[in-house]
């Protein structure tokens, strides 16, 4: 049995693990501490409850620790938004450079593309994201395995995006593989949107760098329309989105020559 004062020591060297590897298994920290897998699992819940990391199904991954974030961004208990979420980091492939904007769904794709087992470890082929988002920013960059460019710009306090002249001077020396497309709103007609015109300037931008873009979007957003457009649907080549959306809202997206997966 370990002894209660053994704690904070012990909470220190777990993060330290978790700070060199990105993620820790149980059977791991259990091994390489010397207590036993139940204390390890009490020590992973402590540090989730605390922010200090992210639980996941027999371990923990590195999560953001800086500031204290609203509960819309702290983790997705939305079973659509996560499943949308994993799907379309699934669809990332481990050597590119992909790109997110802001918003709570590509905060949860941010979380599950980190999550990724198969995710290389070498310097030389590490996966590169690029975001205008503060709190992915934030939050990636505490994985060793990933390498995490933030744009530049003034911020957002209702999205923590970064916008202006700053993000779009960054963003022009950059090629972009795949970028993960948060919307507003979405629609055959009104392509991509969102409610704000400085963001959909950047956005708009990113989807011009990207060779891909995979939209993301929840079923609600098909029965919305926002301020600005970010791309004509042209410009998105596949939409996430879950099984509750419309039908007939689905079927001109795929007429325009978009390819939908329904999660």
């Amino acid at each position: 049995m370990t002894a209660p004062a053994d704690r904070p020591q012990r909470w220190n060297r777990l993060l330290e693990l978790l700070a060199d590897a990105g993620r820790l298994t149980v059977e791991d920290a259990s091994e390489r501490l010397g207590v036993s897998a139940a204390t390890i699992r009490r020590d992973f819940t402590a540090l989730a409850d605390q922010q200090l990391a992210t639980r996941t199904h027999g371990g923990i991954v590195a999560g953001a620790v800086a500031y204290d974030l609203p509960a819309r961004y702290r983790g997705s208990r939305d079973d659509a938004k996560q499943r949308i979420a994993e799907h379309a980091a699934a669809l990332v492939d481990p050597a590119e450079v992909v790109a997110l904007n802001g918003g709570t769904t590509t905060t949860a794709v941010a979380r599950a593309i980190a999550g990724r087992a198969d995710l290389p470890t070498s310097a030389d082929h590490e996966l590169t994201i690029v975001t205008n988002a503060l709190n992915i920013a934030a939050e990636l960059v505490l994985r060793p395995h990933l390498r995490t460019i933030c744009l530049g710009g003034m911020a957002r306090r209702e999205s923590y995006e970064l916008h202006g002249p700053l993000a779009a001077l960054a963003l022009a020396e950059l090629r972009l593989d795949t970028l993960i497309l948060g919307v507003g709103a979405i629609s055959a007609e009104g392509g991509a949107q969102c409610r704000h015109l400085d963001e959909a300037g950047i956005n708009a931008e990113m989807v011009r760098r990207a060779r891909r873009v995979i939209a993301v979007a929840t079923a609600d957003k098909l029965t919305r329309t926002a301020l600005a457009r970010i791309c004509p649907i042209e410009s998105i080549s596949t939409l996430v989105i879950d099984r509750h959306a419309d039908a007939t809202a689905l079927t001109a997206i795929r007429d325009a020559g978009v390819e939908v997966h329904l999660v």
